[in-house]
């Protein structure tokens, strides 16, 4: 059984409201810098910044991370594993840094994300942004953001499609048994 959480409006619409939520809660917004964490979280990172300097006016950098080399998990994922690109040509030291992702499930993502970030400095804050929160952490990491909180269970899937990579925006729930 497949439940469709929301589809094109509704996520620009909630790229919207936490886009507004970074700003109100950013103390400098000259200090503000988001990373996207590929692949979805890139291109959600890359919607919220094109929210906040069209209708704040501001430019705020983007960074794009791969965090493949620093899962716990790698030798498990695959013999070759995808890796994608990682661009954050900018030191984050003393930055306000939203890391920026599709789905939080375990945290380990996560963790594996805040490994790689200290490669690049050491940000005075880190905030976690998360499309959707499905529950089931492994690890005490939780988001500051997020657009949507679905409680699941462990054979539950959640797919989040992005039109740059999907043909289409759709965020749906997917119970055991149907294909992603």
């Amino acid at each position: 059984m497949s439940k469709i959480i929301a589809d094109s409006k509704k996520i620009s619409d909630e790229i919207t409201a936490l886009a507004d939520k970074i700003i109100a809660d950013c103390p400098d917004v000259s200090n503000l810098i988001l990373i996207g964490i590929q692949r979805r979280g890139a291109q959600i990172s890359q919607r919220i910044l094109n929210v906040i300097n069209k209708k704040y006016n501001v430019n705020v950098p983007l960074g794009i991370l791969d965090i493949t080399f620093y899962r716990d998990d790698l030798s498990m994922v695959s013999e070759q594993p995808v890796i994608h690109n990682t661009d954050i040509p900018f030191n984050l030291d003393e930055k306000y840094v939203v890391l920026v992702d599709d789905v939080i499930y375990t945290g380990r993502t996560i963790r594996s994300a805040l490994d790689a970030l200290v490669d690049f400095g050491r940000p005075s804050v880190v905030k976690l942004l998360a499309l959707v929160d499905r529950g089931m952490r492994e690890l005490p990491i939780q988001p500051d953001y997020a657009g949507w909180t679905i409680p699941t269970t462990y054979e539950d899937k959640i797919s989040v499609k992005v039109e740059e990579l999907d043909g289409k925006d759709l965020v749906e729930m997917i119970s055991r048994g149907e294909e992603l």
